[in-house]
Parts: C-alpha cells; sequence; structure tokens
C-alpha cells in the first residue's frame, strides 16, 4: 500500500532572501507565498505580517486557498482553519481585522500627540544649533573672510552647519 506524503511545510526562514532580510520579522519575507504550491503550508509569524492591511491580507488569503496552501501562524494557533469555505473565510477575514488593530491604534494615536504637540507649538525633532544670534555672528565673521571651518570652531558648531544657515 502507498501511503500519500503528507503536504510540506515552508518556512519564510527557508526561502532565499536579499541581504539583510530577516522574513520572521519584517514584511519583506511575505514574498514566501509566491514559492508555495498547492498542498503546502505556508508558516507565518502573526497574520498582520502577510500585508500591510486587512484587505489585501485578505485577498492575499483568498489567493492562497484558491493556490490550495494552507496557512499555519505560530503566534495565533486558532487560524488554522479551512479557509476554502465561507465559514473559515470568514474566520479568517475577522483575525485580519483583529490583527491590524494593535497598528491602527498606534498610529491613530501617535497622530493625535502629533497633532497636540504642535498646537503647543512643540515641533518635533531635533532643536536646530543656528540660532539667529548665531547666524548672524556666523554672517558677520564671514564677511571678515573667515572659512566655514573656522567659524564653526569659533561658535561650536560642524561648517556644515554654518554653510547651511548662511546659504538659506
Amino acid at each position: 500500500m502507498i501511503r500519500p506524503r503528507p503536504p510540506r511545510t515552508r518556512s519564510p526562514a527557508r526561502v532565499p532572501r536579499a541581504c539583510g532580510d530577516d522574513p520572521l520579522r519584517g514584511r519583506r519575507g511575505s514574498h514566501a507565498r509566491h514559492n508555495c504550491s498547492r498542498g503546502d503550508t505556508l508558516v507565518i509569524r502573526a497574520l498582520d505580517r502577510v500585508a500591510g492591511e486587512e484587505r489585501m491580507t485578505i485577498e492575499i488569503i483568498r489567493e492562497l486557498a484558491e493556490r490550495g496552501v494552507r496557512i499555519k501562524s505560530l503566534t495565533e494557533p486558532f487560524l488554522d482553519v479551512d479557509i476554502s469555505t465561507p465559514m473559515g473565510e470568514a474566520i479568517v477575514g475577522i483575525m485580519a481585522v483583529m490583527a491590524q488593530l494593535p497598528a491602527s491604534m498606534i498610529r491613530e494615536n501617535t497622530n493625535r500627540e502629533l497633532a497636540h504637540a504642535h498646537a503647543q507649538g512643540r515641533i518635533g525633532g531635533r532643536p536646530p544649533v543656528m540660532d539667529a544670534d548665531r547666524t548672524a555672528m556666523a554672517r558677520q565673521l564671514r564677511e571678515e573672510g573667515k572659512s566655514y571651518a573656522q567659524i564653526g570652531k569659533i561658535l561650536g558648531v560642524s561648517a556644515a552647519n554654518i554653510h547651511r544657515a548662511l546659504n538659506l
């Protein structure tokens, strides 16, 4: 009696990848789905790593189901459902939305906090090293014939900052 061969499991870690690409951490590893064939199981770290947004995730999962590829999530064991049925597709769709919820909440909170800080006059980023007084002093020293490097040493900033401040 010939036993049927069990389905192969392909992990993104075994897929050829670009230099520095870590499929288990970043979205670049999602290209592994193109290497799967009928009967394979695509092992993913989390459902939100399949695509950037839930709509794309659902489309990719549908495409994989049509090709006969199963999905196994390492962090969501309840995801091991038959996605070829309407109920399985609905469960995966709900889970895709739930997987995107934390990222959407972080994005929303970040944007709200940035707007609040901007309304209070706080602007993000590194504070400028060349204020109006330093720029005026640099301009005066430049007119006296000093080089950008010499002015930078006098004011305690780089020559590039002096050049940028005087040429804006």
